[in-house]
């Protein structure tokens, strides 16, 4: 049985357990478990606190985590990531009171700033050649400037909604981050062979979110144009139409694609085009 740890609470929980759903696996976890297993897949899931997971994993206590980047690059630059997954986007951004005028990095020189992720500001500040002080804060740091504990922050931001509530605008971001799937140093070969199956169930998921099922029809003498525009896993599937001299094509393409080549594909001959969500892709 192989030993996930997640964050117990918060976003990352919520869309590391809906990862969980989505590769099949089912969690029994009530209301304050710390610890529950899947009834389906040989995995127990640790619900820890974020700061604490990058130490279960160097000691083997848990055998693969799902963790933010940002606090890999805080706590755990010597952990292995196997697997980014795509999800908890963010960033690491220095934040200043509305009022405070800013023109660039030099503006920071002797400010005093908050922050949960010491290491990283202090290595991005040294880089820049930027002397502040920092003022470490476990947990919320946006009301430091309020009251007089900071003169900046440096957090992580997702919409900014909450810097905008706390009367703060971002001035620079200084790492990006998302889920990443991360393996302990201690986990045995057998919990590697169950990782395995996991992971391949995390790549079929993830495959199908940046992909959309194409089905279009054409007549029979675009056929061939019409498919070179196409990225696709090998060829695409064709199928003759009750009206003579068409076919429908149906294909995989990239969501992020589709706009750029929809020009190209009604200039081909493409009619009827239809774009549907995928579930799972397996290779």
């Amino acid at each position: 049985m192989i030993r996930l740890a997640i964050q117990k609470s918060g976003r990352l929980n919520e869309d590391s357990l809906k990862l969980l759903k989505d590769c099949g696996i089912f969690i029994e976890n009530g209301k304050d478990q710390l610890k529950a297993s899947s009834r389906n897949f040989p995995m127990e899931v640790f619900f820890l606190r974020n700061g604490d997971i990058p130490q279960y994993l160097r000691d083997g206590v848990v055998d693969v985590a799902i963790l933010g980047e940002n606090l890999l690059a805080e706590k755990g630059t010597d952990l292995n990531i196997i697997e980014p997954l795509g999800f908890s986007k963010c960033r690491v951004s220095i934040a200043v009171p509305k009022g405070f005028k800013y023109n660039s990095l030099s503006d920071l020189n002797g400010k005093k700033i908050a922050t949960s992720y010491p290491n990283t500001v202090y290595e991005f500040l040294e880089k820049n050649k930027i002397k502040a002080d920092l003022h470490i804060i476990s947990g919320s740091v946006e009301i430091a400037p309020n009251i007089g504990l900071a003169d900046a922050i440096c957090d992580i931001v997702s919409s900014g909604s909450t810097l905008f509530k706390n009367n703060l605008k971002e001035v620079v971001s200084i790492a990006k981050s998302q889920a990443v799937l991360v393996e302990s140093p201690k986990i045995s070969e057998e919990r590697k062979a169950i990782l395995k199956t996991f992971q391949f169930r995390i790549q079929a998921v993830l495959r199908a979110k940046k992909s959309k099922y194409i089905l279009l029809n054409c007549p029979n003498n675009t056929v061939e144009a019409i498919s070179s525009i196409l990225p696709v896993l090998k060829s695409p599937t064709v199928l003759p139409l009750a009206q003579k001299g068409w076919s429908s094509l149906h294909s995989v393409i990239n969501e992020g694609d589709f706009w750029e080549v929809i020009d190209q594909l009604k200039d081909a001959g493409a009619e009827d085009i239809l774009v549907c969500p995928i579930e799972k892709i397996v290779l």
